[in-house]
């Protein structure tokens, strides 16, 4: 039941998006659709890993790939001391979700971190999302681009 598009969209966006609009000709289009806070575990099923982003002292990102988990109203992982060490500092960080499949969206998800080291399970941070969207590259041919030969990006 339903078309291929539809069962390569994530299970709680189908639903929503049938409700809200009835039609998909605004999803065909759109490159980022925002993640309201109330429908992010939801989301989040979707995904089974995200990478972790924080800033080094040298302000230079770091990267790490984690396997967050609902705590409440928050997302925790375990991660080493330095990533800890990062998000106790810098307390802004984002995870990105891969696309689980080719034409798939990421989710990107910004909070706010705290950070804690235990002894006997190592580090985790906490990460309370502020703010979520799903996001993929524009159509080949897409204004700006840069996929598109005849766009002005390309030209440079």
């Amino acid at each position: 039941m339903g078309s291929e598009r539809d069962r390569r969209r994530p299970t709680w966006l189908v639903t929503r998006l049938r409700h809200e609009r009835g039609h998909w000709d605004v999803y065909a289009r759109r490159v980022s659709i925002p993640v309201e806070i109330d429908d992010l575990a939801a989301a989040i099923e979707e995904y089974r890993w995200a990478y972790l982003l924080t800033v080094r002292d040298d302000m230079r990102p770091h990267i790490l790939a984690v396997t967050p988990i609902w705590d409440g109203d928050v997302l925790v992982m375990s991660v080493g001391r330095g990533t800890a060490r990062n998000a106790a500092v810098r307390s802004s960080i984002t995870l990105c979700y891969p696309p689980s499949h080719e034409g798939g969206y990421s989710l990107i998800v910004d909070g706010d971190a705290s950070a804690g080291v235990d002894v006997d399970d190592g580090s985790t941070v906490r990460l309370a999302p502020t703010a979520a969207v799903l996001h993929r590259p524009a159509p080949i041919g897409a204004g700006g681009s840069g996929d598109d030969p005849a766009s002005p990006r390309s030209a440079r």
